[in-house]
């Protein structure tokens, strides 16, 4: 059986998610090719650039596009911008963020809330950004997103999945995708999120301010391939005050107790 990642009835056999931000434009298409990414976010006024500045024109054919709604302080904003990257030619997905903390860049849950069920309203396939919260993750569900994706740490700073246990709640609970976005920093920390049914990971810092970017690229679709496999196998059991022998304690030398 093919396993495959579905977002708004859209299929993707990678569940590796690329943030293009921080990358050239020619390094942005080699990332893509080692990471096996199908999927790549961008910034619509990246996108609007005119001449080699067009980050459109460093993805490969295929791609599906996510534009953010990056600069967004409301819903209202968020909802004009993305109404723009669907002029440009970027598709119905979006990436909803709305940020109004500047220091920390907390995403607003309450702004995303409506962004949400406003885009979704046009034919849109908003995929928010947003605090690990529960309740606010069914509030947008139930407003139209397509996925939802809880920052693991804030933007930019590779600290790993810190909001782990809010995380593996939403996973548990909700009916759409959960994509942890944000703050992940190894492969390791993308597999772990794997590992707990989190539907896919997106990475950009981590990628971007590695020594071998490309090969960091490579080593997260490993690791994201890795952790998705075992959340399907199904993790071994945990002892808690006990050990248990690996292997039989009798019986084997001759037969003898």
């Amino acid at each position: 059986m093919t396993d495959e990642l579905i977002i708004g009835g859209h299929r993707f056999s990678s569940r590796f998610i690329l943030g293009s931000g921080k990358f050239s434009l020619d390094m942005t298409r080699r990332v893509i090719e080692e990471g096996g990414v199908e999927m790549a976010t961008l910034a619509v006024r990246r996108a609007g650039a005119k001449g080699e500045g067009n980050v459109l024109d460093s993805m490969p054919e295929g791609i599906t596009l996510l534009p953010n709604t990056s600069g967004a302080r409301s819903a209202e904003e968020a909802v004009r911008i993305a109404r723009l990257a669907r002029e440009l030619g970027c598709g119905d997905f979006v990436k909803i963020e709305i940020i109004r903390d500047s220091k920390y860049l907390l995403p607003d849950n309450r702004e995303t809330v409506k962004a949400v069920g406003m885009l979704a309203d046009e034919g849109f396939i908003p995929m928010p950004y947003m605090m690990p919260d529960l309740t606010a993750a069914r509030d947008m569900a139930d407003a139209g997103a397509a996925a939802v994706m809880p920052l693991g740490a804030p933007i930019g700073t590779n600290r790993g999945l810190l909001t782990r246990d809010f995380v593996r709640m939403m996973v548990e609970e909700l009916d759409v995708p959960v994509i942890v976005d944000a703050g992940i920093g190894k492969p390791s920390q993308a597999c772990e999120a794997m590992e707990m049914g989190c539907a896919a990971v997106m990475a950009n810092t981590a990628v971007a301010t590695a020594r071998d970017v490309p090969g960091m690229a490579r080593a997260f679709r490993l690791a994201i391939e890795a952790g998705r496999l075992a959340y399907l196998s199904g993790t071994g059991r945990v002892l808690e005050g006990r050990a248990e022998a690996s292997s039989p304690l009798t019986g084997f030398l001759g037969g003898q107790d």
